[in-house]
């Protein structure tokens, strides 16, 4: 018997997601991988895989799997109906199906199988990269796949007490940019201190805001330049672009700041009208 999961549905957007691709950025290659790692790599952690190993990501649920043989499943970030592993892994018997609802708040949800998604990787990672097409295709119905094997052992945890995402207003530390100079002095004072809100054309790559916009003292644009996840980059419109796992290597848009990386992981949480306040921090 295959150790795999055929999709019955994939919802909105499923995608397969591990560690990303490391290193590679000179070379013009993003890193992508989860828009959540921590909820990634807690999945991982909850059924005993490396902490790169290749998951489901599943945007606002819908994902439907069908277990073709007794697998060790658990789910992660956005909590969904449906799910009777959320933070605590099950067995999910062959021919057993897991259907996932809409959550009542987040965004993405990670699937994690004990030993990982095993799709071929590309560029030495399983990620899919919607930027840059690289990497396997969005999940699409009908596709089986296959579960590889891990030796490590299972850590011993039932459930893990972790809170659900945030459903009301995020604040998030935000260091001074590179390019803060490009902009007036009350631009920083007026990003720190006003209330964003995530717009219905964010993505992987990036959350698209909604507030006031920050006025620049420099005209142009700058000569392309290297880009990160958490890069707070100012498009002509004045309103900030907060770059996600699947962001652009470079660009001649000013960056006035950086969310601190690890609540960048909170920022992909963030549904569509959620409101994002910025606190500055130093590094």
């Amino acid at each position: 018997m295959s150790r795999s999961l055929t999709v019955l549905a994939c919802g909105p957007l499923t995608t397969v997601q591990d560690g990303g691709r490391i290193g590679q950025a000179a070379l013009g290659i993003g890193r992508s991988g989860a828009a959540d790692r921590a909820a990634a790599a807690l999945a991982n952690r909850l059924v005993g895989n490396p902490a790169g190993a290749a998951v489901l990501e599943v945007t606002l649920g819908g994902l439907a799997v069908r277990s073709d043989a007794d697998l060790l499943v658990v789910t992660t970030g956005a909590r969904c109906p449906g799910s009777p592993a959320h933070n605590a892994p099950v067995r999910l018997a062959a021919g057993t199906e897991l259907r996932l609802g809409l959550p009542g708040q987040g965004l993405r949800t990670y699937l994690a199988v004990r030993g990982g998604i095993a799709v071929p990787p590309v560029l030495g990672s399983r990620s899919t990269d919607l930027l840059a097409g690289l990497g396997p295709a969005v999940v699409a119905v009908g596709d089986v796949l296959p579960v590889g094997a891990t030796a490590l052992p299972m850590p011993g945890v039932d459930v893990a007490p972790v809170a659900d995402p945030p459903a009301g207003e995020l604040t998030v530390p935000v260091l001074v940019g590179p390019r803060a100079d490009w902009f007036t002095v009350d631009a920083w004072s007026t990003l720190t201190g006003a209330v964003y809100t995530v717009t219905s054309e964010s993505n992987r790559i990036g959350l698209r805001l909604e507030g006031p916009a920050l006025e620049r003292v420099r005209p142009g644009e700058l000569p392309s330049e290297g880009m990160v996840r958490g890069a707070l980059q100012v498009p002509p419109s004045g309103t900030p672009v907060l770059f996600l796992a699947d962001h652009p290597v470079t660009g001649g848009y000013p960056v006035i700041g950086y969310v601190v990386d690890d609540s960048v992981d909170r920022c992909a949480q963030l549904r569509p009208g959620q409101s994002l306040r910025f606190r500055a921090t130093r590094g």
